[in-house]
């Protein structure tokens, strides 16, 4: 079994096909899922929570990603707190930095990932991060919200192997997308067996990323096995125990009962 730890099937990408989508996760041993709840405005988060109500393979999270936080109101943060506390909600996220974009002011990217965190604290569940080019100053916004204490998720890892082995050392999860199957993404294959096996995942973030061979094409969680096979390799691990370990790895972190 294979769990998809980040894909975003709610969205409009997948409007004509959701349920052909997920017949072909589960047709490819992808058999459950996080669907995350952070694009844009709340409808995000609504329609992940949705999902999640109504398939018993598929969990959701809620916030709003780095790129958008220059928009958010005050209903939006109460849309978020309510649905955090939804019994199918598992995490708080995507939310974090994003200095390659800087899509949002990166003060305001700041000041609403330490706000997530907090209400991943009041919730008791643990945080996805989204971290691209701002890796030191997300590791001490984390270490100040202890989020080791939550469990901590470094989703679509893009950083260098010292970065892994930093997210390591503070016991943080590091997850896996397409991106590793990329012909120039070796520093990325390098970092696999700097995580230990009991905090790695992988993920599709799809629609986003598609792996080798299927890169260029909408991405959907029956791609996953693409991913699993590189990250295996990378980690001198069998496909079979890989897709064990980070089926329990996702189990774990965002505290489901193993299937």
């Amino acid at each position: 079994m294979l769990f998809d730890s980040h894909a975003h099937v709610d969205g409009p990408e997948f409007d004509a096909d959701r349920d052909d989508v997920l017949a072909r996760a589960r047709a490819a041993g992808v058999q459950r899922m996080i669907v995350i709840g952070a694009v844009g405005d709340t409808t995000s988060a609504e329609r992940s929570v949705a999902l999640a109500e109504r398939d018993p393979g598929v969990w959701a999270t809620v916030a709003t990603h780095p790129h958008d936080v220059e928009k958010m109101t005050p209903a939006w943060w109460e849309v978020h707190e309510r649905l955090a506390r939804h019994p199918r909600v598992v995490a708080i996220g995507e939310t974090g930095l994003d200095y390659y974009y800087d899509h949002s002011p990166r003060q305001l990217q700041q000041e609403a990932f330490a706000r997530f965190i907090e209400l991943a604290r009041a919730v008791g569940k643990p945080v996805v991060c989204h971290i691209r080019d701002a890796h030191d100053d997300a590791r001490a916004i984390l270490a100040a919200g202890r989020a080791d204490e939550l469990g901590c998720v470094i989703h679509c890892f893009t950083g260098t192997p010292d970065d892994a082995r930093a997210y390591a050392a503070l016991g943080y999860y590091v997850s896996f997308s397409g991106i590793v199957t990329y012909k120039t993404a070796q520093p990325l294959r390098d970092a696999v067996p700097l995580v230990p096996r009991d905090r790695l995942l992988i993920e599709t973030d799809c629609p986003y990323l598609a792996p080798i061979p299927k890169r260029g094409k909408r991405n959907e969680p029956a791609f996953l096995t693409h991913t699993a096979e590189v990250v295996a390799q990378c980690a001198g691990m069998s496909f079979e125990d890989l897709a064990a370990q980070t089926a329990a790895n996702t189990c774990r972190v965002f505290g489901l009962s193993a299937p």
